[in-house]
């Protein structure tokens, strides 16, 4: 029901695309980060939830359609619902149905409750197209109360030691993960640009985060010993990050289990949290989906392939453009436009 084509992957008989990498004429979107998102296409559907962070990724005066998550469209005789990935805000999983066979496009998901979006909900279907971004057995998460006690006793101690506590992670979905999370009681909590237009967004949709505050003006500095300052990874070893003097930094991402991708850093903690499934997930979901058919892509999946083979199920790996949590370990395109944006509009409360 599914072909890789030039543009993306391709449902023929519904004539539409899922996360496609090039302009179509209908784009169905699973969230919007920006290997999934992409602008110039005609029209895109997401689910209600993601409407406000998409657009905030694709631009107000977009073609957006939207689904509450388990309504259904048809489209062209295939029936289409999307059903929470539990990724970030918004984030699908897109069902297709057509002729009695059931396809299930997982986008990038996670198990377990976030606070900041709808939880997963695993989907039946004959075949599967999962990601597959942390497919090695090295990969599995602790638990939350595990993760924020940690970010909390360090930010506790910088703030006792009078030094600033700055905190690298994804823009999108990452960030406000964090922010929710943490104990606010602990001191103010700052955020770069680009992570407070993307909690703006966040706020606007009804989800609730602690008091944030742009960490643009000179007028915090002498708070920002006590603070939690939250910025996306391309801030790293630039300019604007020189203003934290003292700061103690940290990096809150996947890779960070491996003991190697901390030290490439160069930051003073790193933070094991994704937004992704790890290994022991990735298995949970693809039992649970009764696939008899499941394709992987990006990521880790030759040993995933491999362990489904084992198990006796029909599994390959299919190649896409799409990069997963690479992401975090990249640089944030959005960054310097969300930065001058919020930057703009405290000038303006200013004036």
């Amino acid at each position: 029901m599914i072909e890789v084509t030039q543009a993306g992957l391709y449902c023929r008989a519904g004539d539409f695309h899922i996360d496609p990498w090039r302009p179509t004429s209908r784009a169905i979107v699973t969230h919007a980060h920006s290997d999934h998102a992409r602008y110039g296409s005609e029209r895109y559907l997401t689910s209600t939830e993601g409407e406000h962070v998409l657009r905030k990724r694709l631009g107000e005066n977009v073609q957006i359609d939207t689904l509450a998550y388990g309504e259904s469209i048809d489209l062209n005789g295939v029936n289409v619902s999307l059903h929470p990935a539990g990724h970030v805000l918004g984030s699908s999983q897109v069902r297709l149905e057509y002729r009695g066979e059931v396809w299930v496009v997982t986008g990038d998901f996670k198990l377990g409750s976030d606070a900041t979006c709808s939880e997963f909900e695993p989907v039946a279907c004959h075949t599967l197209i999962s990601e597959c971004t942390f497919g090695l057995p090295i990969y599995r998460w602790e638990k939350d109360e595990t993760l924020f006690a940690s970010i909390n006793a360090w930010w506790r101690n910088n703030a006792a030691e009078g030094r600033p506590s700055v905190l690298f992670a994804y823009s999108l979905g990452k960030a406000q993960r964090l922010i929710a999370g943490v104990d606010a009681s602990i001191g103010p909590i700052f955020c770069h640009g680009a992570v407070e237009g993307i909690n703006r967004a966040y706020r606007e949709t009804g989800i609730a985060l602690p008091e944030t505050h742009y960490a643009g003006r000179d007028g915090a500095a002498d708070r920002w010993s006590s603070g939690l300052i939250v910025a996306p990874p391309s801030t790293l070893g630039s300019v604007w990050l020189r203003k934290f003097k003292k700061a103690s930094t940290a990096f809150a991402s996947g890779w960070m289990m491996v003991r190697g991708n901390r030290r490439r850093r160069n930051v003073d903690r790193g933070f094991v949290v994704s937004d992704h499934a790890d290994w022991n997930g990735l298995i949970e979901t693809i039992d649970a989906s009764q696939a008899e058919r499941v394709l992987l892509t990006h990521g880790q999946t030759g040993p995933m392939v491999r362990y489904l083979q084992q198990q006796g199920l029909e599994a390959d790996a299919l190649s896409t453009l799409f990069t997963g949590e690479d992401d975090d370990m990249a640089v944030d395109t959005d960054t310097e436009d969300d930065e001058a944006a919020v930057s703009g509009q405290e000038g303006d409360r200013s004036a």
